[in-house]
């Protein structure tokens, strides 16, 4: 089993959940008393979030690769950045560290494939939502994605920072995305790509007349089906 190493704390909320996750999955794969073998680096997310503000991402980079290295350094076999919106800088992470960082999009992307589904909804930050870095990864997969309106986006960010991110979930915002998922279905979306790791925190496939696919869980079961993979001579 390779040492999996995780960049977490944007929020510490989702990053508990990668924990869970992997934890579980491997040990549903193994059994017994088995566990992940991983190593947790933490950041400070305010120290992130005022990046994101100020439009620092390269500044952004530096951190998370410095996390990247420690990680390294401390054994990790590969790096796993459990946020959606810092994979803005994920050529900086990957530039910084000798082993392999599981790209989020592309977990995702494989996922809904093989559904055999194309157009997807994209819920997640308005930097998610708007700028290139993660819809092109999406569209190279051929993949067709529709995001919801700016008044929506603003609604959408703004419940993601303010309450999921500190731990709050409310009845009323759940409302509020399942809202923006039916517009999005309306608008020709065969799936919902919950594209923050704390949407998944708030919404679940119940909540949703069509698939969800949550990153979270996606990209932690990808990390764990590297680790476990044997190695080819």
């Amino acid at each position: 089993m390779k040492i999996i190493g995780l960049i977490g704390g944007m929020s510490w909320e989702s990053s508990a959940e990668y924990y869970r996750i992997v934890n579980e999955e491997v040990h549903q794969r193994l059994g017994g008393l088995h566990s992940a073998k991983c190593i947790l680096f933490s950041v400070d997310f305010e120290e992130i979030e005022r990046l994101q503000r100020e439009n620092n991402w390269a500044k952004a980079g530096l951190l998370l690769a410095e996390a990247a290295r420690s990680l390294e350094k401390a054994g990790a076999e590969l790096i796993v950045l459990c946020t959606n919106t810092m994979h803005k800088v994920i050529e900086a992470i990957e530039a910084g560290t000798g082993v392999p960082v599981v790209h989020i999009a592309d977990a995702t992307a494989q996922k809904i494939q093989n559904a055999q589904l194309a157009t997807v909804g994209l819920l997640g930050t308005k930097y998610t939502m708007e700028m290139d870095f993660y819809k092109s990864r999406l569209a190279a997969k051929g993949l067709n994605i529709l995001i919801p309106d700016e008044a929506d986006r603003n609604k959408v960010n703004q419940i993601i920072f303010e309450e999921l991110c500190v731990g709050e979930i409310r009845q009323l915002s759940k409302q509020y995305y399942q809202t923006v998922i039916h517009k999005l279905m309306e608008g020709g979306a065969e799936a919902i790509i919950l594209g923050c790791t704390e949407i998944g925190l708030l919404i679940k496939p119940e909540d949703s007349p069509i698939p969800i696919f949550d990153t979270t869980e996606i990209h932690a079961k990808a990390a764990v089906e590297l680790a476990l993979a044997e190695k080819r001579e």
